[in-house]
């Protein structure tokens, strides 16, 4: 595989980019080589909606895209950012039994670090922001896949 992989999208502020950020998402480690019914690939896929929705919910029309970055370095690290325009950094909200909302950086927060992974949030030169997850790749095509006994698996 190359040494280092990138892709990304630009999608409008509304509620329909949510499952499209997730498609793209989804589909960029298809082609990278990361089942779509890989474990991983399931959490990437939750964490990119959370982010998403974040970035649609929480600008207040301050911000009428985001975009989605993918990138792979050395098949060792994946990175997901999601960037919005707004200049709001995400606060920690205390998650109160009676709220339909406000976990969504709990959750970002408690699966990255299940993976073994990290989350900044970045300012962007244009005054936005950056949230940024880190995870260790374990990524294999399926013809990579080694069976417990060393040997490749047809």
């Amino acid at each position: 595989m190359a040494d280092h992989l990138e892709a990304s999208v630009t999608l409008p502020s509304e509620p329909a980019s949510v499952s499209a950020s997730r498609s793209f998402v989804v589909d960029t480690l298809a082609e990278w080589g990361l089942s779509a019914e890989a474990e991983v690939s399931e959490t990437v896929r939750l964490i990119v909606s959370e982010l998403a929705t974040n970035a649609v919910q929480h600008t207040f029309g301050q911000s009428p895209t985001f975009t989605v970055d993918v990138a792979l370095h050395r098949d060792e690290r994946l990175r997901v950012g999601v960037t919005d325009s707004h200049p709001r950094f995400p606060k920690r909200l205390p998650a109160a039994v009676q709220q339909d909302n406000g976990r969504g950086m709990v959750i970002i927060r408690w699966l990255t670090a299940e993976c073994g992974g990290r989350l900044r949030v970045r300012p962007t030169r244009e005054g936005g922001k950056t949230v940024l997850i880190e995870l260790p790749w374990s990524g294999k095509a399926p013809a990579e896949a080694v069976t417990a006994a060393g040997q490749q698996e047809p």
